[in-house]
């Protein structure tokens, strides 16, 4: 008896820890995660400067600064599994107060999307899945999402220097900012992007036009150290059953 009775201990003392592992092991297989990353260009511009000295800045707070565009240019990388390579995702965003300013209440905020007329069914959903996500609560409550051809090009990346054509939308065109743009001699980048970015060098505005009734408003700019020219890069994590 003694000895059948050391016979299963050891079995157990053996063959358990082995078991054990490897049920933690199925569990962790079965809930793999996978990462995926996407990356591009990406260009913003406001109603208020960005690159200003602090005296225009506050000039400005309360009276400008609730409206904004931001867009993505997908160079490569995939988002739920999609590939969204050459595609584009635009915002036009109305705030209720000057964005950016810390003391200010600008959400719930009102948003346009307008995807990539070339983006498939699949692609579409995946272009404004990522752009809610990259754009957190500018791009949450969208009131209407249009496909319409967009064009897009960084000129100059370091210069600042890009255009983007959204349908009969959205217009934007930018230059680096020059020493004729500093006005107080105490410029810097009051305000930083409204949205994350590995690299981003404020501009000027040369056009900054957003046309539609969703908003119920449409803007003209000109002129206004109001922008932003850079990339962006991200990871998403996919959870995969097995």
């Amino acid at each position: 008896m003694r000895k059948t009775f050391a016979i299963v201990v050891l079995v157990l003392v053996v063959f358990l820890p082995g078991v054990s592992a490897l049920a933690q092991q199925t569990r962790q297989d079965s809930t793999q995660q996978s990462s995926q990353q996407i990356k591009g260009q990406y260009l913003e511009t406001r109603s208020a400067d960005v690159y200003v000295g602090q005296c225009f800045a506050n000039g400005e707070v309360n009276l400008a600064g609730t409206e904004a565009i931001v867009a993505w240019h997908v160079q490569e990388g995939k988002w739920d599994g999609i590939s969204l390579a050459g595609l584009t995702v635009v915002g036009a965003i109305k705030a209720q107060a000057t964005l950016g300013d810390p003391y200010a209440k600008p959400y719930p905020a009102k948003s346009v999307l307008i995807v990539d007329r070339q983006a498939s069914p699949q692609q579409r959903q995946a272009l404004i899945n990522f752009a809610q996500e990259m754009g957190g609560p500018l791009l949450r409550h969208v009131v209407k999402v249009v496909d319409a051809p967009i064009d897009i090009e960084v000129l100059e990346q370091h210069g600042a220097r890009a255009r983007l054509q959204a349908g009969d939308f959205v217009t934007v065109e930018t230059r680096a900012i020059g020493e004729k743009d500093h006005l107080c001699g105490n410029e810097s980048t009051f305000y930083p992007p409204l949205t994350e970015t590995t690299h981003a060098m404020p501009a000027v505005a040369m056009t900054d036009e957003y046309r539609g009734t969703d908003l119920n408003m449409s803007w003209s700019l000109h002129d206004k150290r109001s922008a932003f020219v850079g990339t962006f890069e991200k990871n998403q994590l996919l959870a995969s059953s097995r």
